[in-house]
């Protein structure tokens, strides 16, 4: 018995975008804002390991400013800073690394 299975690929490939991660809104503007504030004030790695009170304190200036922008609640500012920070506290800690 045979079966002859037919492939969409129209159908796969929109499965396959849908699929990928998608940048919630304001995020590409709170990773900027961290990083201006690195820049300026505290350096998220000190010693090769990560200053979470340095973390957090950008995040929650980013949040206030993404919140003013965007009219958000504080809640869904922070989630979009926080992953913002971190994001850019991983790329410091391994640029230290190497």
């Amino acid at each position: 018995m045979s079966l002859n299975r037919r492939i969409s690929w129209t159908a796969a490939t929109r499965t396959m975008k849908a699929d990928r991660d998608v940048l919630p809104a304001g995020f590409l503007s709170a990773r900027a804002m961290v990083e201006c504030y690195v820049k300026t004030r505290r350096p998220l790695v000190v010693a090769g390991k990560f200053d979470h009170s340095a973390i957090m304190a950008h995040a929650a200036a980013a949040a206030r400013l993404h919140q003013d922008r965007t009219g958000s609640t504080w809640t869904t500012a922070m989630s979009v800073s926080l992953k913002a920070a971190w994001q850019v506290a991983k790329a410091a800690h391994r640029a230290v690394a190497h």
